[in-house]
Protein backbone atom coordinates (compact mmCIF):
# COMPACT_ATOMS: atom_id res chain seq x y z
CA UNK A 1 0.00 0.00 0.00
CA UNK A 2 2.77 2.41 1.02
CA UNK A 3 4.43 1.78 -2.59
CA UNK A 4 1.22 2.23 -4.28
CA UNK A 5 0.91 5.51 -2.31
CA UNK A 6 4.50 6.60 -3.63
CA UNK A 7 3.35 5.71 -7.01
CA UNK A 8 0.60 7.73 -7.31
CA UNK A 9 1.82 10.73 -5.94
CA UNK A 10 4.39 10.57 -8.62
CA UNK A 11 2.19 9.96 -11.23
CA UNK A 12 -0.01 12.45 -10.51
CA UNK A 13 3.12 15.05 -10.29
CA UNK A 14 4.48 13.71 -13.43
CA UNK A 15 1.05 13.80 -15.50
CA UNK A 16 0.00 17.18 -13.92
CA UNK A 17 3.90 18.67 -14.90
CA UNK A 18 3.62 17.35 -18.66
CA UNK A 19 -0.08 18.88 -18.65
CA UNK A 20 1.23 22.07 -18.22
CA UNK A 21 3.86 21.56 -20.66
CA UNK A 22 0.81 20.71 -23.45
CA UNK A 23 -1.38 23.59 -22.09
CA UNK A 24 2.09 26.20 -22.72
CA UNK A 25 2.66 24.75 -25.95
CA UNK A 26 -0.93 25.21 -27.44
CA UNK A 27 -0.87 28.60 -25.52
CA UNK A 28 2.31 29.48 -26.97
CA UNK A 29 0.61 28.68 -30.76
CA UNK A 30 -2.86 29.85 -30.11
CA UNK A 31 -4.64 32.44 -27.37
CA UNK A 32 -8.63 30.97 -28.64
CA UNK A 33 -9.68 27.97 -30.02
CA UNK A 34 -9.70 29.60 -33.27
CA UNK A 35 -11.89 32.21 -35.55
CA UNK A 36 -15.62 32.12 -34.89
CA UNK A 37 -16.30 33.59 -37.86
CA UNK A 38 -14.98 31.75 -40.97
CA UNK A 39 -15.02 31.63 -45.32
CA UNK A 40 -16.95 29.16 -45.87
CA UNK A 41 -15.19 26.65 -48.95
CA UNK A 42 -17.61 24.27 -51.07
CA UNK A 43 -16.49 20.44 -49.89
CA UNK A 44 -14.63 18.06 -51.96
CA UNK A 45 -14.08 14.97 -50.98
CA UNK A 46 -10.35 14.51 -52.15
CA UNK A 47 -9.35 16.09 -48.24
CA UNK A 48 -9.71 12.80 -46.93
CA UNK A 49 -6.55 9.93 -46.96
CA UNK A 50 -3.96 12.85 -47.51
CA UNK A 51 -1.28 15.04 -45.85
CA UNK A 52 -2.87 18.68 -45.25
CA UNK A 53 -0.10 20.73 -45.45
CA UNK A 54 0.19 24.52 -44.00
CA UNK A 55 1.66 27.08 -46.06
CA UNK A 56 3.42 30.73 -45.74
CA UNK A 57 -0.18 31.94 -46.19
CA UNK A 58 -1.32 30.02 -42.54
CA UNK A 59 -2.77 32.58 -40.56
CA UNK A 60 -3.18 31.00 -37.72
CA UNK A 61 0.03 30.37 -35.61
CA UNK A 62 -1.32 27.20 -34.27
CA UNK A 63 -0.60 25.56 -37.90
CA UNK A 64 2.43 27.32 -38.91
CA UNK A 65 4.67 24.82 -40.75
CA UNK A 66 2.37 22.11 -39.58
CA UNK A 67 1.46 18.60 -41.35
CA UNK A 68 -1.34 16.62 -40.85
CA UNK A 69 -2.39 13.25 -41.65
CA UNK A 70 -6.54 13.62 -42.70
CA UNK A 71 -8.30 11.12 -41.42
CA UNK A 72 -12.40 11.69 -41.71
CA UNK A 73 -13.63 14.75 -44.13
CA UNK A 74 -17.41 15.15 -45.11
CA UNK A 75 -20.39 18.00 -45.88
CA UNK A 76 -20.22 17.76 -41.68
CA UNK A 77 -16.35 18.67 -41.22
CA UNK A 78 -13.30 16.84 -40.81
CA UNK A 79 -10.61 16.07 -38.66
CA UNK A 80 -7.03 14.59 -38.53
CA UNK A 81 -3.83 14.75 -36.42
CA UNK A 82 -0.64 16.60 -36.33
CA UNK A 83 2.38 14.66 -37.08
CA UNK A 84 4.97 16.69 -36.44
CA UNK A 85 4.47 19.01 -33.42
CA UNK A 86 7.03 17.02 -30.91
CA UNK A 87 6.33 17.79 -27.08
CA UNK A 88 9.23 15.53 -25.90
CA UNK A 89 9.44 12.52 -24.14
CA UNK A 90 7.20 10.93 -21.11
CA UNK A 91 7.64 7.33 -19.59
CA UNK A 92 5.12 5.23 -20.48
CA UNK A 93 3.73 4.77 -17.17
CA UNK A 94 2.16 7.76 -16.67
CA UNK A 95 -0.35 6.81 -19.95
CA UNK A 96 -2.01 3.80 -18.11
CA UNK A 97 -3.98 2.63 -15.35
CA UNK A 98 -1.74 1.42 -12.53
CA UNK A 99 -4.45 -0.72 -11.09
CA UNK A 100 -3.88 -2.35 -14.18
CA UNK A 101 -0.51 -4.00 -13.19
CA UNK A 102 1.84 -4.90 -10.89
CA UNK A 103 4.46 -3.11 -8.36
CA UNK A 104 7.09 -4.42 -10.97
CA UNK A 105 5.51 -3.92 -13.87
CA UNK A 106 4.87 -0.31 -13.01
CA UNK A 107 8.69 0.25 -11.92
CA UNK A 108 9.18 -1.13 -14.93
CA UNK A 109 7.43 1.03 -17.07
CA UNK A 110 8.63 4.51 -15.60
CA UNK A 111 11.94 3.54 -17.21
CA UNK A 112 10.65 3.61 -20.92
CA UNK A 113 10.69 6.37 -22.24
CA UNK A 114 8.41 7.49 -25.42
CA UNK A 115 7.91 11.02 -27.59
CA UNK A 116 4.62 12.23 -27.64
CA UNK A 117 3.20 14.50 -30.09
CA UNK A 118 0.35 17.53 -30.11
CA UNK A 119 -2.12 16.46 -32.22
CA UNK A 120 -3.93 19.76 -32.16
CA UNK A 121 -5.81 21.84 -30.64
CA UNK A 122 -9.19 19.90 -29.96
CA UNK A 123 -9.40 17.27 -26.79
CA UNK A 124 -5.28 18.15 -26.15
CA UNK A 125 -5.95 15.35 -23.30
CA UNK A 126 -7.45 12.70 -25.13
CA UNK A 127 -4.99 10.38 -26.77
CA UNK A 128 -4.22 8.31 -30.02
CA UNK A 129 -2.13 6.02 -31.07
CA UNK A 130 -1.43 6.24 -34.97
CA UNK A 131 0.34 3.02 -35.95
CA UNK A 132 1.04 1.25 -38.69
CA UNK A 133 -2.15 -1.08 -40.14
CA UNK A 134 -0.59 -4.96 -39.34
CA UNK A 135 -0.98 -3.79 -35.62
CA UNK A 136 -4.83 -4.81 -34.55
CA UNK A 137 -6.95 -4.10 -31.01
CA UNK A 138 -10.48 -3.86 -29.73
CA UNK A 139 -10.46 -0.41 -30.39
CA UNK A 140 -8.23 -0.37 -33.73
CA UNK A 141 -9.91 1.82 -36.46
CA UNK A 142 -8.34 1.11 -39.97
CA UNK A 143 -7.76 4.04 -42.47
CA UNK A 144 -6.24 1.93 -45.36
CA UNK A 145 -2.17 1.75 -44.45
CA UNK A 146 -3.00 3.37 -41.00
CA UNK A 147 -4.33 2.54 -37.96
CA UNK A 148 -5.60 4.24 -34.45
CA UNK A 149 -5.80 2.58 -31.42
CA UNK A 150 -6.99 3.71 -28.11
CA UNK A 151 -6.69 1.29 -25.30
CA UNK A 152 -4.32 -0.04 -23.04
CA UNK A 153 -3.07 -2.66 -24.69
CA UNK A 154 -1.71 -1.06 -27.20
CA UNK A 155 0.35 0.37 -24.86
CA UNK A 156 1.50 -2.09 -22.93
CA UNK A 157 2.41 -4.18 -26.28
CA UNK A 158 4.64 -1.20 -27.29
CA UNK A 159 6.14 -1.46 -23.67
CA UNK A 160 7.38 -4.99 -24.59
CA UNK A 161 7.98 -4.68 -27.90
CA UNK A 162 5.42 -6.32 -29.41
CA UNK A 163 3.46 -3.19 -30.74
CA UNK A 164 3.04 -2.15 -34.25
CA UNK A 165 6.18 -1.67 -36.36
CA UNK A 166 5.75 2.34 -36.41
CA UNK A 167 3.31 4.34 -33.78
CA UNK A 168 3.40 8.32 -32.65
CA UNK A 169 1.20 8.55 -29.43
CA UNK A 170 -0.67 11.59 -30.03
CA UNK A 171 -2.71 14.26 -27.78
CA UNK A 172 -5.67 15.87 -29.19
CA UNK A 173 -6.64 16.17 -32.77
CA UNK A 174 -7.40 18.90 -35.17
CA UNK A 175 -10.80 19.44 -36.43
CA UNK A 176 -13.16 21.52 -38.62
CA UNK A 177 -16.77 22.77 -38.91
CA UNK A 178 -19.16 22.58 -42.21
CA UNK A 179 -17.15 24.01 -44.65
CA UNK A 180 -14.20 25.60 -42.61
CA UNK A 181 -11.72 23.85 -43.48
CA UNK A 182 -12.18 23.95 -47.56
CA UNK A 183 -12.52 27.85 -46.73
CA UNK A 184 -9.17 27.76 -45.61
CA UNK A 185 -7.64 25.92 -48.31
CA UNK A 186 -9.49 28.34 -50.96
CA UNK A 187 -7.69 31.46 -49.31
CA UNK A 188 -4.51 29.80 -49.70
CA UNK A 189 -3.85 28.09 -45.72
CA UNK A 190 -3.20 24.47 -46.89
CA UNK A 191 -2.22 22.65 -49.83
CA UNK A 192 -2.74 18.69 -50.20
CA UNK A 193 -0.34 15.56 -50.53
CA UNK A 194 -0.23 11.56 -51.24
CA UNK A 195 0.28 10.49 -47.77
CA UNK A 196 4.14 8.75 -46.97
CA UNK A 197 4.62 6.71 -44.00
CA UNK A 198 8.28 7.64 -43.91
CA UNK A 199 7.30 10.89 -43.16
CA UNK A 200 4.65 10.38 -40.97
CA UNK A 201 6.54 7.88 -38.21
CA UNK A 202 9.91 9.85 -38.65
CA UNK A 203 10.40 10.72 -34.94
CA UNK A 204 12.50 13.73 -36.52
CA UNK A 205 9.98 16.38 -36.98
CA UNK A 206 11.74 19.08 -37.95
CA UNK A 207 12.20 17.98 -41.71
CA UNK A 208 8.65 16.82 -41.69
CA UNK A 209 7.12 19.83 -42.96
CA UNK A 210 9.70 20.17 -45.65
CA UNK A 211 9.36 17.22 -46.89
CA UNK A 212 5.67 16.56 -46.98
CA UNK A 213 5.25 20.23 -48.84
CA UNK A 214 8.12 19.33 -51.55
CA UNK A 215 5.45 16.56 -52.13
CA UNK A 216 2.54 18.76 -52.46
CA UNK A 217 0.38 18.39 -55.40
CA UNK A 218 -0.05 22.29 -55.87
CA UNK A 219 2.92 25.25 -55.04
CA UNK A 220 2.07 28.49 -53.66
Amino acid sequence: MCYYKVFMKKRILLLLIFVIQISLFHNIFAIAEGPKNYLKGKFYSSVKDHFLIATEKMKDNRFSKTVIVMLESDENGAWGLVINKRLGTMPIALLIDPSLNSSEEREKLFKINIPVFWGGPVDVKEIFILHSAEYKSESTKNYGNISISQDYNILFDIAENKGPKKSLIIFGYSGWGDGQLEGEMEIGGWILSDIDLNIMFNQESNTKWEKAYKNSFIKT
